[in-house]
């Protein structure tokens, strides 16, 4: 598959053909019978000072793909290009150990559960200033200072540092792991659904200070999510996977608006309208959603879209550009004319 081309703006982290199979193993002696296709063949562009968001159903490989762009678990095949702060373009999938603890200052993240993700038997300041101990910068009040001036940044109280994460609600404490994040000026922050464990009206005052610290530090976002409300106010771009591979990807006004993707204007239809009054056609999926283990021939969707012709059945579709920026892996997405939803509140 031909990777998407870069925009004008200045690329901050290419994907290229990113694979992740996790193999399935049977019997006494533990024989690789067959692989899971968690990440099929995977390829996106990320510029700086963007968001872009991977979006899909549980399952779907987007929180893989993360893991994959940090190192967090190896990828089985593809390309990871990052543009150092240096200028020089690193493969993040052939870096040693050393090299990846360097360059991991550049690339930090947030973690799902605010309350897992927080050592308990840690006080706050630990926490934040972790990052500063295991790269062994400052020293303990060059730390404190350090570490009063993040709190100050997410919204936290300084005197808050000599206590435990069981003091702190919820959306404090992904407040704590933003700090730590911040902690040594990374330039990309991957994002793995940071607000789906938070109350409603804490989840916006959380992307209101991600998008705050995006403005005042340039910071660049992979924002993983499925709430799609979420998505909608905190993106530039959004890209959805459909079990491992990438099936759309555009601007976020116009893949809410007009999507071209037949999953993707299912995922759209899902979305809440604020109007009581407005009446939305619900998409309703039949069919289960391909394993990716044995997936079906052709497209993966296929089985379940209602526009699928012979060619969907037996030629597995491209992702390519069908306009500036928009990126569709369907073999009809320039004839059909799918349902959207308004974008008034986007960014």
């Amino acid at each position: 598959m031909t990777a998407p081309t870069t925009d004008n703006g200045k690329t901050l982290l290419e994907v290229k053909g990113l694979k992740k199979y996790f193999p399935i193993k049977k019997g006494f002696l533990r024989k690789e019978v067959g692989n899971i296709r968690a990440v099929d063949d995977v390829s996106f562009y990320i510029n700086e000072g963007e968001t872009l968001s991977l979006v899909g159903e549980s399952g779907c490989g987007k929180t893989t793909t993360a893991r994959c762009i940090l190192r967090a678990i190896d990828p089985t095949s593809g390309e990871i290009l990052y543009h150092s702060e240096d200028g020089t373009l690193v493969d993040v999938v052939g870096l040693s150990h050393s090299q990846l603890r360097v360059l991991r200052r550049e690339m930090q993240m947030i973690f799902q559960d605010p309350f897992s993700s927080l050592n308990p038997r840690m006080t706050l300041f630990d926490i934040v200033a972790e990052p500063f101990v295991v790269n062994k910068i400052g020293n303990r009040k060059e730390r404190e200072e350090r570490v009063a001036e993040l709190l100050n940044m997410v919204g936290l109280r300084p005197e808050f540092m000599r206590r435990f994460p069981h003091a702190f609600s919820g959306g404090q404490r992904q407040r704590i792991g933003i700090a730590r994040a911040l902690a040594l000026n990374p330039r990309l922050i991957v994002a793995d659904e940071p607000v789906s464990a938070l109350d409603v009206s804490v989840q916006a005052q959380v992307l209101n200070l991600m998008l705050d610290l995006q403005e005042e530090l340039g910071l660049t976002y992979l924002f993983v999510a499925h709430d799609l409300s979420v998505v909608k106010h905190i993106s530039d771009r959004v890209a959805v996977m459909y079990v491992g591979k990438l099936v759309e990807m555009a601007p976020t006004e116009d893949i809410f608006s007009n999507p071209k993707h037949p999953y993707t204007a299912a995922l759209m239809s899902a979305v809440p309208e604020p109007d009581p009054r407005a009446r939305t056609d619900r998409i309703v999926l039949q069919g289960e959603v391909a394993n990716p283990a044995n997936p079906p021939t052709g497209c993966y969707f296929h089985p379940r879209c209602t526009y699928a012709k012979d060619v969907c059945r037996t030629e597995t579709p491209q992702l390519r550009e069908i306009s500036p920026k928009r990126f569709v892996s369907c073999h009809r997405a320039e004839e059909l004319d799918l349902a959207g939803v308004v974008t008034s509140g986007t960014q």
